[in-house]
């Protein structure tokens, strides 16, 4: 069962930081691919790309409405330097 967690720890690691780098190639790139290249439509790379694009806009909601950072105060702050 250890092994189990471990393996879906790596995982769920590996997939955050492969849409944090990714997600805006993705979100630019696969209508590029349709539209100017005229690759065949794949639904596998639909869902792809409206999951980058529900990522891109929760990071526009948590940054520039909400104002949430992803630490604290304290740590993040550079006043007390």
């Amino acid at each position: 069962m250890n092994a189990i967690k471990a393996v879906l720890k790596d995982l769920y690691g590996a997939g955050i930081l492969f849409f944090y780098y990714v997600k805006w190639i993705i979100a630019i790139g696969v209508p590029t691919l349709y539209l100017a290249l005229e690759y065949k439509r794949n639904y596998i790379m639909d869902i792809l790309w409206i999951w980058c694009i529900i990522l891109i806009i929760k990071d526009f909601v948590y940054k520039f409405i909400l104002k949430k950072s992803h630490c604290d105060s304290r740590s993040c702050s550079t006043k007390d330097k």
